[in-house]
């Protein structure tokens, strides 16, 4: 329709009722068919509305505002195809298939789809559904069948044509026989040859060929090498599509691991490795969350062989890279490794979803672990190899057990560095694991190191039955027991005191209701819910504050304490005297304090035995060698003397403590360190500290000489743990009479710390003072030094004549001083 050009549209006529507008319309409508209408889809083109006359349309200012707007953006209309537009759907379709082109079929000597039996019908794809659907289609629309049906039909025909053709000749396919399996045909048969295929005649017989084939040795087993073939294809096609990845491969710029060990100069491949190893490094630092390849290819190079998939052929690498490799790793690990420890993934936590931050968080812990165990695999059999990197490989298990104890794999490294201490011999290699195990005493806070590697002490020495070098023992003395428990845990035991069981509800109740206090007062079940609800707060809080809890701490210590004095009381209850003797009577002088007090009993007993097995080898030797027994000076003399002075010392430091409230008689030790003091005058090094092999570097201060040793034992013999505990005069004057007369040799330092024991003694007991005067006796007999026993000595039948020549022919001016002293203090 054209659009007119009226600048109103005209009004619209009066509509009649409904019911007979819609008759009228119906009678319309039939009307337009019986006089048979053109329909606008059966017309070739469809008339566009078009405005003859467009300079009689008036547009609006709106109008005009939008096409000054938007006028560029509308221009495309200026250019449309009318005549396409107005083409309808059937004339295109006709178009279309006009312009079809016709494709050639494919010639090929397979049977036609159609080369069936005569007999049968023809055979349908279902072609002709779809041009039944496609004519129900153009019916419902009034539409005459198209050009594609007679070109459907005339190739429909052709297609028979050259079937009824092909027919009757025999197509090349027919006419090879077949491969087959020399097990498909029984024994008789193979030599008969294979029959031809039979053929099936026009009345619908089947008419056998009759004439064979017979297969060469080849072809017959074709086949089966065929099939055997195959595996080795697949490994072939493997084999070229082996690509290597980022741990050995060329990647970034690098040149392949297996490309820079195998160069023929030494200088050279050394010289590539350091330089990739350096870049490795500096890369990881960088950026460690995202170096987990670099990490892997970085412990390539310290592999001592190194086969990539292209170079399936090991390749052995030098002892220098491998090295520079090891010490590359551990600084690299120090600074990665973060500040936790990293658990294993449970099957809940990989089943469950995680946004990509926190898997990415994940693979990165997982792979850094993985490489980290791998890492120390190949220290601990360098290590047990005993290889020429082995000391390496102890420096940096050392270094990482100090740096990175918190971490994953601390128990290995520990069995590893106690291992290496399992040796009589001392040498570099000890000392460092020693100075390591007393680094991780010292910076122990929570107590979990420490046990641990006491535990394994103690199953290696028990292993070893004793036989190892003394000094494993010292690094014990550096356990933070003694400070970090404080007050212990119960004034009677060690062990920490268990809580009773709490009281039932029932019983509790009852208490309530009669005005009584209990342990578990009335809560509601708000108020429960309350107090639940602030528990687990309390605990999330505890955790993100990462303090460490007071009360495990103690717990691990007491149990460390225990496994402890275990292996000091089976040293001491060995049947044979072991080296380790000396250690563990220092160990337990030093954290008596804390021996529970159930053992006391035993633990002096054993240390009595201790000293009279001492004292009966020296005598049996004594006995049995009269002209060639060994002097005051000799070595197992010395010994001797010094593990009864340990012995008396740790008595006295067990009753210094807890032992206080016990009364025990002491009078056995007593008389032994007075029995000693002729042997100790002798000793001319006894100023010096005991012999030690380990130099260690964080060793606190020294380990007590000899004279120290003495000295505190006289010390803790003379000071009373009560009023009522002094010691009688008899026994101060003897000690006093003999550490003067020791004074004479002993060198000029513990000759005055002697001079200056008996002069708080002669302070502390106003009877002393007779003896000072070589006039006057304090009491009659005689005096008897040969005697062991201070009481039978008769020590105020004599006067310290000794402090006069001490203050007048000592070589020693303090000594001088020191005598002169006092003896102006009793004038």
């Amino acid at each position: 329709m054209a659009v007119k050009g009226t600048k109103k549209r005209p009004a619209q006529s009066a509509q009649r009722p409904a019911k007979k507008r819609k008759v009228a319309e119906d009678g319309k409508s039939s009307k337009s068919k019986t006089k048979g209408k053109e329909r606008a889809s059966d017309r070739p083109t469809i008339e566009i509305p078009n405005a003859g006359n467009e300079d009689d349309v008036e547009l609006s200012d709106e109008d005009l505002d939008l096409l000054e707007e938007y006028g560029p953006a509308v221009s495309f209309l200026k250019t449309l195809d009318e005549k396409g537009i107005a083409r309808s759907k059937k004339e295109t379709e006709r178009l279309h298939q006009m312009n079809k082109p016709v494709r050639k079929p494919v010639e090929d000597d397979l049977p036609s789809i159609h080369s069936h039996d005569e007999d049968e019908d023809d055979w349908s794809s279902g072609g002709s559904g779809l041009e039944d659907l496609s004519a129900d289609e153009d019916m419902s629309d009034d539409e005459a069948p198209s050009e594609a049906e007679s070109s459907t039909s005339a190739a429909d025909k052709r297609r028979r044509k050259r079937k009824e053709d092909s027919d009757e000749e025999e197509l090349p396919f027919e006419t090879q026989p077949r491969k087959r399996r020399p097990s498909w045909e029984p024994e008789s048969d193979k030599e008969k040859g294979i029959e031809r295929l039979p053929i099936k005649l026009a009345d619908g017989r089947i008419q056998k060929s009759g004439s064979k084939v017979f297969l060469d040795d080849d072809e017959e087993t074709g086949l089966e090498s065929d099939e055997e073939s195959q595996p080795d294809k697949a490994a072939e096609a493997a084999q070229r599509h082996r690509v290597e990845d980022v741990s050995t491969g060329a990647r970034f710029g690098r040149p392949a691991v297996v490309d820079v060990i195998g160069q023929k100069s030494r200088k050279a491949r050394i010289q590539g490795a350091k330089e990739q190893i350096a870049g490795l490094c500096q890369e990881i630092l960088g950026d460690p969350e995202n170096s987990l390849g670099l990490l892997r290819r970085l412990h390539t190079f310290s592999l001592p062989e190194i086969s990539t998939p292209t170079h399936p052929e090991p390749v052995p690498n030098d002892p220098v890279i491998r090295k520079l490799t090891m010490l590359s790793q551990l600084a690299v690990f120090k600074d990665i490794i973060p500040g936790y420890r990293i658990r294993a993934l449970t099957e809940k936590e990989k089943a469950e979803k995680v946004s990509q931050m926190v898997q990415r968080t994940r693979d990165w812990e997982q792979g850094l672990v993985s490489v980290y165990q791998a890492y120390l695999r190949g220290l601990e059999a360098e290590l047990k190899a005993k290889s020429e990197l082995a000391e390496t490989a102890l420096h940096c298990m050392c270094t990482l057990l100090v740096e990175v104890t918190h971490f994953n794999f601390r128990v290995n490294l520990m069995s590893s560095i106690v291992a290496a201490l399992s040796r009589k011999s001392w040498d570099k290699s000890s000392d460092l694991c020693l100075d390591t195990l007393i680094k991780v005493f010292r910076a122990d806070n929570t107590g979990e190191p420490s046990l641990e590697i006491v535990r394994l002490l103690n199953r290696m020495i028990k292993e070893r039955k004793y036989n190892v070098h003394p000094e494993v023992l010292s690094c014990l003395l550096h356990l933070r027991l003694k400070t970090e428990l404080g007050v212990r845990a119960s004034e009677s035991k060690v062990d920490k005191e268990t809580s009773g069981k709490p009281m039932a509800k029932g019983r509790a109740a009852a208490r309530r209701a009669k005005g009584k206090k209990t342990d578990q007062p009335h809560l509601s079940k708000k108020a429960k819910k309350v107090l639940k609800e602030r528990k687990e707060i309390e605990k999330e809080m505890h955790e993100a504050a990462a303090e460490v809890d007071k009360e495990e701490r103690a717990a691990r210590h007491t149990e460390t304490l225990k496994l402890l004095f275990v292996l000091y009381f089976s040293i001491l209850k060995n049947p044979r005297p072991t080296p380790l003797l000396p250690a563990a009577l220092r160990g337990i002088a030093k954290f008596a304090h804390l021996v529970n007090i159930d053992f006391f009993k035993d633990l002096l007993q054993v240390l009595k035995n201790l000293m009279a097995r001492d004292a009966e080898e020296h005598a049996e030797g004594d006995a049995d060698a009269p002209v060639s027994a060994p002097g005051p000076h000799d070595a197992s003399n010395i010994a001797t003397v010094q593990h009864q002075l340990l012995c008396i010392v740790t008595a006295f430091e067990l009753l210094s403590g807890q032992g206080e409230a016990l009364d025990i008689d002491l009078s056995d030790f007593i008389n032994r360190l007075y029995a000693i003091l002729p042997q100790l005058a002798l000793m001319p090094d006894i100023e010096a500290p005991p012999p030690n092999q380990a130099k260690v570097s964080v060793r606190g201060p020294p380990p007590p000489s000899t004279a120290d040793v003495l000295f505190r034992a006289l010390h803790l013999a003379f000071t009373p743990r009560s009023s009522a505990a002094a010691p009688p005069p008899w026994r101060s004057a003897a000690f006093a009479k003999r550490l003067l007369c020791a004074a004479l040799q002993w060198p000029p330092a513990t000759a005055v710390r002697a001079i200056e024991l008996v002069a708080e003694l002669v302070e502390r007991d106003p009877k002393l003072e007779a003896l000072l005067s070589t006039e006057d006796r304090a009491g009659n007999g005689v005096y008897r030094p040969d005697l062991d026993d201070p009481q039978l000595s008769n020590p105020f039948g004599t006067s310290f004549y000794e402090l006069q020549t001490l203050a007048a022919r000592h070589f020693a001016e303090q000594v001088r001083v020191a005598a002169g002293k006092l003896l102006d203090s009793s004038s």
